[in-house]
């Protein structure tokens, strides 16, 4: 698909003929009832069924509020190399995004083909027999669990007669609900319009807008050509509005840089409780909802380690399966948390049907945004609801099984992180002259003293100390970095 100068891919889409008039423009601003709606639906002939997802819910107050719970059928498929098992896995978790985003899985539908029609994804056949449970079971929107092209969901839409998402929609729509801050609803929008960009298709005369004047009677701008128009407008603006957010934050990241305090991300698979944890940890009164992406924005609160160091603790947005692309491009400030940590908390729901397909879907997109590298600590929440969280810790080696509901475990896990963060310094020997009063106090400030003696030519120092301090410090080290003890293995 050849490109726009301006970045965007060319669809089927008429240019506009010329700049928009403020009549048109006001009158396209009338039209528009829900302004950043995820999906537009297209015209239909025969256009009787009651809506579209999350299109006639009216405003939002609250978690999950709509008019009326739609009716959902779902549809996997599995390619070549993958499982049944698998896909009806993945089918569970889109069964419980849609129940978040407020409507019910009412059928489903699976398919095993090679690779993708380009048409339709599942091929003229299925899709007619996807038509016709969609009429039997009288659902709203027929939502696929892999991510459909603008053409394959303009054609289903046509063959179905309602309308056809995808995952990557559905998950938009949840992050439009859970959105309280500026950055947080920023980063979504941007994600919607991405997403809704190359989605949008008019149905030529029913959307035209009239110019007037002699010579000017007849199909002018479509509503589409104004949307796409006012979205490219808007995409630039909320990427500078992030950008200045990025800055924002660059001088607080040096600033707890300059403290000598470590940063650890709390991450993990959505609904692993990492909220939860936090709380328990830091009281950090993060929102906690037994459901998915209850929480998007990070929260950073201080944690004090059984050896007296303190590190700044974050809370991450929850991962899931075939997270979108847009999602992880517009979150990149929020995810970069997680890529500037000193280690990772990698919380996984140790009571959950698949912990290791958790495990390894987290790790895609750390690596993703260039996390891979990060240091990682294994946590298997949820001990309190069996023991499959302990039996999981004893087969990862280094990791630990708790409870943030009760208690359990926090202890062993408090000094687990403090024997990784201690594992990133030097303890060392230092003598410092009586006349270097500025000396002792850097120690201080910069380092974790150990012990501390008076001697005749100064004052004999052992502190744990970051690798640049210790650098900065050399002139007064004595014997050099003595052997580190406690080091996490």
């Amino acid at each position: 698909m050849p490109d726009r100068s301006d970045g965007w891919p060319v669809d089927d889409w008429d240019e506009p003929a010329g700049p928009l008039d403020p009549a048109a423009e006001a009158h396209a601003a009338e039209r528009r009832d829900l302004e950043d709606r995820t999906v537009e639906k297209p015209a239909v002939e025969d256009e009787t069924h009651r809506g579209a997802f999350g299109e006639f819910g009216g405003a939002s107050g609250g978690l999950i509020e709509r008019a009326f719970r739609e009716r959902i059928v779902l549809v996997g498929v599995t390619r070549d190399g993958g499982s049944v098992e698998e896909t009806e896995a993945s089918l569970d978790e889109l069964a419980l995004l849609v129940d978040t985003a407020g409507a019910d899985a009412v059928a489903r539908v699976h398919q095993r083909r090679s690779s993708p029609d380009p048409a339709t994804f599942v091929g003229a056949g299925k899709a007619q027999e996807i038509k016709r449970l969609a009429e039997e079971t009288d659902c709203d929107t027929v939502v696929f669990d892999d991510e459909l092209s603008p053409a394959q969901q303009f054609n289903l839409e046509k063959i179905l007669g309602r309308s056809a998402l995808d995952r990557t929609a559905v998950i938009l729509d949840i992050f439009a609900q859970n959105a309280s801050t500026l950055e947080g609803k920023a980063q979504v929008e941007l994600a919607q319009l991405q997403y809704r960009l190359p989605r949008l298709r008019g149905s030529g005369r029913r959307l035209s807008q009239q110019a007037g004047g002699i010579g000017t009677r007849g199909p002018g701008e479509t509503q589409r050509e104004v949307d796409r128009r006012r979205l490219v407008r808007r995409v630039p603006k909320l990427e500078a509005d992030l950008r200045k957010v990025q800055a924002h934050r660059a001088p607080q990241s040096k600033q707890r840089s300059r403290t000598r305090n470590r940063a650890i991300a709390v991450g993990g698979y959505t609904t692993a409780g990492k909220s939860s944890l936090l709380n328990r940890l830091t009281d950090a009164d993060v929102l906690v909802e037994d459901r998915l992406f209850a929480t998007l924005d990070a929260t950073t609160r201080r944690l004090p380690l059984p050896g007296g160091e303190t590190v700044f603790a974050t809370d991450t947005v929850g991962f899931v399966r075939k997270l979108p692309h847009q999602l992880v491009t517009a979150f990149k400030t929020t995810l970069d948390v997680v890529r500037d940590a000193d280690l990772l908390v990698h919380v996984v729901d140790g009571a959950g049907p698949d912990p290791q397909g958790s495990i390894d879907a987290v790790r895609d997109v750390l690596a993703e945004i260039g996390a891979g590298e990060v240091r990682e600590l294994l946590v298997f929440n949820k001990a309190d609801l069996g023991p499959g969280a302990a039996t999981l810790a004893a087969r990862h080696e280094g990791s630990v099984a708790v409870s943030a509901r009760t208690g359990e475990g926090l202890d062993e896990l408090l000094a687990t992180i403090g024997d990784r963060v201690r594992s990133m310094t030097e303890v060392v020997e230092l003598l410092v002259p009586w006349d270097r009063g500025d000396v002792l106090a850097s120690v201080h400030r910069e380092g974790q003293v150990i012990s501390e003696a008076p001697e005749e030519h100064g004052m004999r120092l052992r502190a744990r100390l970051e690798p640049a301090s210790r650098g900065a410090l050399r002139g007064y080290v004595v014997d050099g970095p003595l052997v580190v003890v406690d080091e996490a293995g």
